[in-house]
């Protein structure tokens, strides 16, 4: 009888971890989550589970960053004053934490750098401390600060609450892996750092300069085709300004990588938001294919709590067309993340603590219906900084696109 019942149940776990697929979720409660979704039999919906939980990313998990190559989960801490950034292994089951540096604290997003492999190092992006910082992989106990860059402007932007000081939203590299980009909401400016890809130094390039009050916060690359850095493009999210913003990316035969602005789009087809009442605020930005999309925080365009994502074209020139909003099926889209097949999107509701599967057509890139959603943890506060930090899938298409570098 216990065979038997043994190998049912080992039936059912190895039917589990074919059929369903695992997504990372962080909650500013402290905790990461490792959820499964599972497709049903008729493809048009399906069911969300939470698996489990760990804590050991400090008191404010705000970020979650994924190498696949490595199976290496790296969450960061918003915590103020006093942080840390840990390390987590995901071959199996449950992550298990493998390492944790402390750092000054308020890291809201980091990436990977650097090394033989672009997988040597690791960037931080400090909002609260107006810096970024950087640290030798792999992280341990004893781990500290490479180097730490911190930023000052001579006054206050054009939005005086949110831009008094400067605040870098998030560190990414560039396809080549020869340059780090921050995009900074306080002083409206896209840094870029060249990389050392021995020691890890990162030095300072000139910035490109955003529109004023745009806040850039997140940024994302495009390429026509994968064989070549010509006509790859920058995108950038702007939390302030609620647009997205196209930049034209140069590489000359000396100096510095350089970013030429060519546009830049509501995240409203109107070109402003449904009431000038609310704070809403632009959050995330991912592309797939050539359609790129971006969330709208506190929109609810869709009614009470359901705000909206948007879709853009990109044509082969790397101009954007806006192409429709839809519902996010969250309240407060802070996060989302495109699965590997390019056939769902994951979204993490902030404020409704929520994590929606919501299909989407490979050929058209449209959004279509609600496929799954649960509630994890506690709900956060309107405009709070609580609830659902992250989710991103176990595998995902938000890898960060590689091309070869460029002749000199």
């Amino acid at each position: 009888m216990f065979n038997s019942v043994s190998s049912a149940l080992a039936a059912v776990l190895l039917a589990r971890c074919v059929l369903g697929t695992n997504l990372f979720v962080s909650h500013y409660s402290g905790k990461v989550y490792t959820l499964t979704y599972q497709p049903s039999s008729n493809g048009k919906n399906g069911t969300l589970s939470i698996d489990n939980s760990v804590a050991g990313c400090g008191n404010m998990p705000s970020w979650l960053t994924l190498d696949h190559t490595s199976k290496s989960l790296y969450c960061f801490d918003e915590s103020s004053n006093s942080g840390v950034v840990s390390s987590f292994d995901v071959t199996g089951a449950t992550p298990k934490l493998t390492g944790q540096a402390k750092t000054s604290g308020g890291d809201v997003h980091g990436w990977l750098y650097g090394g033989s492999d672009g997988q040597g190092f690791l960037s931080t992006a400090e909002y609260g401390e107006s810096s970024i910082s950087t640290y030798k992989l792999p992280l341990t106990s004893s781990s500290k600060a490479l180097q730490k860059d911190t930023f000052t402007m001579s006054g206050k932007g054009p939005v005086p609450s949110r831009q008094d000081a400067p605040h870098p939203h998030s560190t990414i590299t560039d396809p080549t892996g020869q340059y780090l980009i921050v995009p900074d909401l306080g002083a409206d400016l896209i840094r870029i750092f060249s990389i050392n890809a021995t020691t890890g130094k990162l030095t300072t390039c000139t910035p490109a300069k955003a529109g004023a009050g745009d806040g850039p916060r997140h940024g994302v690359w495009w390429s026509p085709n994968d064989a070549t850095v010509a006509g790859l493009m920058l995108y950038t999210v702007n939390e302030l300004g609620n647009s997205v913003t196209g930049w034209q990316v140069s590489y000359p035969h000396s100096g510095c990588l350089s970013l030429t602005k060519t546009q830049t789009l509501s995240t409203y087809e109107s070109g402003a938001p449904p009431s000038s009442t609310l704070p809403v605020k632009a959050a995330e930005v991912h592309v797939r294919g050539n359609f790129l999309y971006a969330a709208n925080r506190n929109d609810q365009t869709f009614g009470s709590g359901q705000d909206s994502l948007v879709t853009y074209n990109i044509s082969s020139a790397g101009v954007l067309d806006f192409v429709e909003a839809t519902n996010a099926h969250a309240w407060y889209p802070r996060t989302f993340s495109v699965n590997q097949a390019g056939d769902m999107i994951a979204v993490g509701g902030q404020t409704s603590s929520n994590v929606a599967i919501i299909a989407r057509n490979t050929v058209t890139g449209r959004l279509g219906s609600l496929l799954a959603s649960i509630d994890v943890a506690t709900p956060g506060t309107d405009g709070g900084e609580d609830g659902l930090s992250a989710v991103v899938w176990n595998m995902s298409s938000t890898m960060n696109l590689r091309l070869p570098v460029p002749a000199s």
